[in-house]
């Protein structure tokens, strides 16, 4: 059953309106990030398994939404590709193939371009944030290993880091972007529209923590 919106809802932000809405949820989703990919901050098969399950989504939410929701700098299909040629070789994507949950994940976004291409944006803003976010603090855990990690190269601190480095902007104000067109976005919305953002707000977190789950080696962590 769809949540109904409250006064609070209508009188706060829609991105905090959807934080909100996602609260339960994202917490979930963070316990089962900080207990299976734990191993990913030591083990690197782990971490590259990780990004993998991911690049496909990436991949395809820059490809389909429009640059006013997703601006070039927050695009990262190039930088997921670098770092997957450093940590499984330059020829990885000739023994490459999508996994069935990822397959399934595209596809509910193929149905949602094609039914309400508005929704696509939820999953902009909760993946994109998610990065600027966890994922900056997953990075920098990573990065007090690199001494005992056979991959780091010295003179290259970022081989390896493509993905959480953004050397031209700033994290805040990569963030204060994101929020401000996603609010402005959500003026615009009328109400049943703004209910099946929530809903489908929730759908990313339950979508994610399904490709999370297939990533090899993370059940050691249970």
């Amino acid at each position: 059953m769809a949540a109904t919106t409250t006064t609070t809802e209508k009188t706060v932000s829609f991105t905090k309106a959807m934080r909100v809405a996602t609260r339960e949820i994202h917490n979930v989703s963070d316990g089962l990030v900080n207990a299976k990919l734990a191993f990913a901050l030591y083990d690197s098969a782990v971490w590259a398994e990780g990004l993998l399950v991911f690049y496909e989504i990436f991949k395809f939410l820059e490809q389909h939404v429009a640059h006013d929701f997703l601006p070039e700098e927050f695009h990262r299909t190039v930088q997921f590709e670098q770092d997957l040629d450093f940590y499984l070789g330059a020829d990885w994507k000739t023994k490459y193939q999508p996994r069935k949950e990822v397959c399934d994940y595209l596809k509910h976004l193929e149905q949602i371009e094609r039914e309400n291409p508005n929704l696509l944006v939820a999953y902009v803003y909760h993946l994109y944030m998610g990065l600027l976010s966890g994922g900056q603090i997953l990075q920098k855990r990573r990065n007090i290993t690199r001494k005992f990690n056979p991959f780091a190269t010295a003179g290259e601190p970022n081989r390896g880091a493509a993905l959480t480095t953004f050397e031209e902007h700033s994290i805040f104000e990569l963030k204060q972007k994101m929020r401000s067109s996603i609010d402005k976005f959500g003026e615009s919305l009328d109400e049943e529209t703004r209910q099946q953002m929530m809903e489908e707000s929730r759908r990313v977190f339950e979508l994610n923590n399904g490709i999370i789950r297939t990533v090899q080696g993370v059940n050691r962590a249970n």
